[in-house]
């Protein structure tokens, strides 16, 4: 049976209904990267309802955007919905399942903070780092390390699969954006700093000399492939999440993006090249729904006829944290086991 009011999802169809007794309100439309519409008013329910066929997703975030009579608009999280993912209320569909790492214990480790000198961009920023109790070589360095931690819970997956024995053991660094929009658009800046200054200065710091393992999800997974590209000898595998990996023939919507130009360039020098040098490990992963989908796909395979280990994956969600979380298992779990040997 239907609820009168909220957002439900059924096998073939998604459904939003809102309550509106009075009908004070003059439109109501869906907003969400896995799906948009209208609301139709329904008088006899006195609520406004939308149908829709259901997108290949296992959750939606999702906001209402509200109309008045006197031409004003809003744009809220659904009153009748009270499950929220940060600022968005989320519509779970039957077949989601969160990660059951979420739920396992942690590995004993410690947190820290290292202060590192950026000279290459004229910068600075403190990373932090949790290690674990057992003595290790590996290392995985996270760009938007604060947010990768916060929502994406990368900490609590490091300390729940080293302490199931399902990784092996390894130091999580975190990296604060800093400039973002400015270092991660494929800044040659950038790439000496992290090649140069971050990684010998973390090299030190955990006592290894192995190359690391760069994780990033949006610009941050573009940073990432763009400082391998052109300081390859730092890196021993690559977990690249939506990869902002603009081409004018998928991204032209992106085009108003300051540095736009530069990051084409970038991804038209690695689609045009035969061969690379130094290939790794790589996974990728993006949401089906994904306005990047198109130019994720097309990297993927760019970088396997170059060489490297591809493993590229659809997953059921949009552009958004909880998505990249839920990805991190298998596709990073399978990424560490390989390259951490």
């Amino acid at each position: 049976m239907e609820p009168a009011v909220g957002a439900w999802c059924a096998s073939a169809e998604i459904c939003f209904r809102l309550h509106d007794h009075e009908h004070r309100l003059k439109s109501v439309r869906l907003r969400s990267a896995a799906a948009t519409g209208d609301f139709g008013y329904d008088a006899e329910r006195r609520s406004w309802e939308l149908r829709l066929p259901r997108p290949p997703v296992r959750r939606i975030e999702y906001h209402l955007e509200l109309g008045h009579p006197d031409g004003s608009s809003e744009t809220i999280c659904d009153p009748d919905n009270p499950r929220r993912d940060g600022e968005a209320s989320v519509l779970t569909c039957p077949d989601y399942r969160e990660p059951d790492w979420l739920h396992l214990p942690q590995a004993a480790g410690r947190w820290r903070e290292v202060y590192l000198p950026l000279p290459a961009v004229r910068g600075e920023m403190v990373a932090r780092i949790w290690s674990p109790d057992i003595r290790t070589d590996r290392v995985l360095v996270a760009h938007d390390g604060p947010d990768f931690h916060r929502y994406g819970e990368l900490g609590r997956y490091t300390g729940a699969m080293i302490g199931a024995g399902r990784v092996p053991p390894y130091h999580l660094v975190l990296l604060p954006p800093g400039e973002r929009f400015e270092w991660y658009s494929a800044s040659p800046a950038y790439a000496r700093a992290l090649a140069y200054d971050v990684l010998p200065k973390l090299a030190a710091e955990l006592g290894t000399d192995r190359p690391v393992v760069g994780a990033g999800a949006s610009l941050g997974a573009l940073a990432m492939l763009h400082a391998q590209r052109r300081h390859p000898a730092g890196f021993a595998g690559l977990f690249l999440q939506s990869g902002s990996f603009f081409q004018p023939r998928f991204d032209r919507q992106e085009s108003g993006f300051r540095r736009y130009l530069r990051i084409v360039r970038f991804t038209g020098r690695v689609r045009r090249a035969a061969t690379f040098d130094a290939p790794v490990p790589v996974a990728i992963t993006c949401g089906a729904v994904e306005e990047n989908l198109a130019n994720n796909r097309d990297m993927a395979a760019v970088l396997g006829r170059q060489g490297y280990d591809v493993r590229f994956t659809e997953v059921p969600d949009a552009h958004n944290w909880t998505g990249w979380r839920d990805a991190l298992d298998p596709d990073l779990t399978g990424l560490l086991k390989q390259v951490f040997i």
